[in-house]
């Protein structure tokens, strides 16, 4: 990437440098991070095996609540319930670190193509339909990745205290009842028992539903189709909304990125209208060419002002919808909302289907 300063103004040629030193800086970054991946991937396996053997061993212990004391049974539950927690902080630290390499690989393009730009001189030219924007300065980039970055680690710290934290809290309360009951009434400790048990199976499925919500593992395994079928079953199961998937075209991976983004405006869509739209169907479509790829998610539902709403959208930066037209316009497509009070809602987008 480096240029040839003979033939640069020395003030061009001093900025070309600092791209050159930041795209130095970055991949030193990333290399940092595809390291801890590794490490971290292969703890999340060792505590994998672990939580299982702890699991197989709690199960034996149910079957045999006689011939353990009070002390082993809680000594089990403690190791059960800590196996659990660090699986899953491990799992979410990968993600992470996995969102931050994608992040930085992003940055590095967007350095790589100004650089180019200045080196000959040139601005950077108005992207045509179908590739993403790269008219924003280095500095407008990281703000915007920081912001986004908080706004999803704001969104993650909510739902982890009003789902898997105060669910844990809550089963903490019922072991230590169960603890009081085992010299008191070892008959109702059994019942408060079984209680507990149902009770951490419930919190480890709304656990496993929040970790597929944050990052479905099957998205990376499988791909978007695969995942976008469990997920609107998924939706239609817990809102008792009738939902269709249709896919049509080539089944084929996209890249990485596409699949990502196409993944969270299906889901974010989805959540606007299990929350405001009051519908009685949904209807998500996916349709797979060559070049581009074009999702709808349309709803029979209370509608709403759409200029508003996306005027609103565009000057806060803070709804749901706000972050659904920045990824989009990051990535060069097209979105359009068509919708009125009463009326329903139709979401149509178009993402590039290749890099």
């Amino acid at each position: 990437m480096a240029a040839d300063p003979a033939v640069i103004p020395t003030g061009l040629a001093s900025l070309l440098l600092d791209f050159e030193q930041e795209a130095k800086r970055v991949e030193e970054d990333r290399g940092e991070i595809e390291m801890l991946i590794r490490q971290s991937r292969g703890e999340t396996e060792t505590l994998s095996r672990r939580e299982q053997q702890m699991a197989n061993r709690q199960r034996q212990i149910e079957a045999n609540l006689d011939n353990y004391t009070r002390e082993e049974i809680r000594e089990i539950f403690t190791a059960v319930r800590d196996a659990q927690m660090r699986l899953f902080l491990m799992r979410s630290q990968v993600e992470q670190l996995e969102h931050k390499r994608k992040t930085l690989e992003q940055y590095a393009e967007h350095l790589r193509k100004l650089h180019d730009a200045l080196e000959t001189n040139s601005a950077p030219t108005t992207p045509r339909a179908g590739e993403p924007a790269t008219a924003a300065t280095p500095q407008q980039t990281i703000i915007r990745v920081i912001d986004a970055q908080e706004k999803e680690r704001q969104t993650l710290a909510r739902q982890m205290h009003d789902g898997p934290a105060s669910s844990l809290s809550n089963l903490v309360l019922q072991a230590e009842v169960v603890e009081r009951l085992f010299e008191s009434d070892p008959q109702q400790a059994r019942v408060e028992l079984s209680a507990l048990k149902t009770a951490v199976n419930s919190t480890f499925q709304h656990t496993r539903d929040f970790i597929f919500n944050l990052r479905p593992m099957m998205l990376d395994d499988l791909g978007l189709f695969p995942t976008l079928r469990r997920y609107v079953q998924e939706f239609e199961t817990k809102t008792q909304i009738p939902s269709q998937l249709t896919i049509m075209g080539k089944d084929r991976r996209l890249p990485a990125h596409i699949e990502v983004i196409l993944f969270r405006i299906i889901q974010e869509l989805l959540s606007n209208v299990a929350k405001h739209a009051n519908a009685t169907r949904v209807l998500v479509s996916l349709d797979v060419g060559d070049r581009f790829v074009n999702a709808t998610v349309q709803d029979d539902g209370n509608g709403f002002d759409a200029q508003s709403v996306l005027s609103a959208a565009r000057e806060r930066k803070t709804l749901g919808i706000g972050n659904i037209l920045e990824r989009v316009e990051l990535l060069g497509g097209e979105i359009n909302f068509e919708s009125s009070i009463g009326r329903g809602t139709r979401v149509s987008l178009r993402l590039p289907a290749s890099e």
